[in-house]
């Protein structure tokens, strides 16, 4: 008897290591629409991994290449640095993310918050949720204070100039539209494209317009380094590769989800590529008298506008996708499904629940218009915290520390300090900045 269970016993160690590795090292071998070890993925009309790039880069790109440049200016030239080095490491926690979500080895995680309670219990998954809720409903908020103060401007002296909070109200009324109408990240997808296409014109808009106007700009100053500014730097440019949030939805709309690691390099790297070309130039030209978002830099006229106006594009598709995988976290925990309350009574009680989040998101954006230092604000508090820190606490507990390599777990200690850095310092200098701002108001 004591023979039988000591085997028993070592055969579940045996199946528990094997586990861990095979999460750790071949995690995306068990990603497959066929696995049979995953039966609970519904990837039936599933998107392709194109649609999924176009979702990453719309998500991610758009207003971190309105503030790279101002961010570059308040930390100087070292920026150029934390660009590349937030680059990489947002790529390697939002592998190790999705890594996550398949560790248990029987089935599918769903959200960022049952990786959280998966790895540290019901406090832990509560305490990410919050974060997750801060940054899904921060991100809209900036996108629409940015769509209203746009729109705002673009109806300069005619009887539309109605001010921020009507245009930022109206944005909202847009933005709604898709929002309650669609259901899933999938169906959503199609936006994204326009997006990220959005957003390609506008650099190569800035990048001629600020060249152009080089011979116009005199005593241009440049810093190295700015040590006191340098954390609400961080936090800006760590809010620029912000994604990881909306990431296990993206994953879970692929048909191809084993090619998960090649797009998300490829959509941060495309975001990575139009920051660089953005923002050394906007910052060379303009030096400290850059503005945020860049685009306000370059001089009035007809690429102005239109730079204007397609970012505001950007911003309307890019904030159902946000917002819509906040309302998918909460649907879930709430139960909202066919299943439970028929096709009708969850088309009705999901509209609601998103009616009444676009309200909340509105009636913040009106109190809090203030672009750049928000945008610090929410990079500093949430981003550091969700993109460096949370991601590698879960994928070390849920895997294991001794089967990663020395390299590797040095690799983690540098992305969590990063996020504790930024976290830290750039949540205090953005809160004393947004004070300053409401004094001046």
């Amino acid at each position: 008897m004591n023979s039988k269970n000591q085997k028993a016993i070592d055969e579940e160690k045996k199946q528990s290591v094997d586990i861990q590795d095979h999460v750790s090292f071949e995690a995306f071998s068990v990603v497959d629409s066929a696995d049979q070890s995953f039966k609970d993925i519904d990837r039936e009309g599933a998107g392709s991994s194109f649609l999924a790039y176009f979702n990453v880069v719309c998500v991610v790109a758009g207003t971190g290449t309105l503030g790279l440049p101002y961010a570059l200016k308040q930390g100087g030239w070292i920026g150029v640095f934390v660009i590349f080095l937030a680059w990489a490491m947002s790529i390697y926690t939002g592998i190790i993310l999705v890594r996550c979500l398949y560790a248990c080895g029987k089935h599918r995680l769903h959200t960022y918050k049952d990786i959280a309670t998966a790895a540290f219990g019901f406090v832990g998954g509560w305490v990410t949720f919050f974060f997750n809720f801060i940054l899904l409903l921060g991100a809209p908020v900036l996108y629409m204070v940015l769509s209203g103060s746009n729109l705002n401007q673009l109806c300069q002296g005619t009887v539309a100039e109605l001010g921020n909070t009507p245009w930022i109200i109206i944005s909202c009324a847009i933005v709604a539209i898709p929002f309650v109408l669609v259901k899933s990240m999938k169906e959503v997808a199609f936006m994204s494209a326009f997006g990220a296409a959005a957003t390609l014109i506008v650099v190569v808009i800035v990048l001629v317009m600020a060249c152009l106007d080089q011979k116009n700009q005199t005593n241009i100053q440049h810093n190295p380094v700015i040590w006191d500014q340098f954390p609400i730097a961080l936090s800006t440019i760590s809010f620029s590769f912000g994604g990881n949030v909306v990431y296990p939805h993206v994953e879970a709309s692929m048909k191809s989800p084993k090619q998960w690691p090649m797009v998300l390099a490829a959509g941060l790297s495309t975001c990575a590529i139009m920051y660089i070309v953005t923002a050394v130039p906007g910052y060379y030209i303009y030096g400290t008298t850059v503005l945020s978002p860049i685009y306000n830099s370059i001089p009035t006229g007809v690429p102005r506008t239109i730079a204007i106006v397609l970012m505001t594009i950007h911003v309307l598709t890019a904030a159902p996708i946000l917002i819509t995988s906040l309302s998918l976290d909460i649907e879930e925990m709430c139960n909202i499904t066919v299943a439970r309350l028929g096709k009708w009574g969850e088309f009705f009680v999901r509209a609601f629940l998103r009616i009444v989040i676009l309200v909340i998101l509105g009636v913040i954006g009106v109190s809090v218009p203030h672009f750049d230092d928000l945008m610090s604000l929410l990079g500093a508090f949430a981003n550091c915290t969700l993109i460096f820190i949370f991601p590698v606490m879960f994928y070390l507990r849920l895997t294991g520390f001794r089967n990663k390599p020395f390299y590797e777990l040095i690799w983690c200690g540098l992305v969590v300090i990063l996020g504790i850095v930024g976290l830290i310092f750039g949540t205090k200098e953005s809160i004393e900045a947004l004070i300053e701002d409401f004094k001046s108001d």
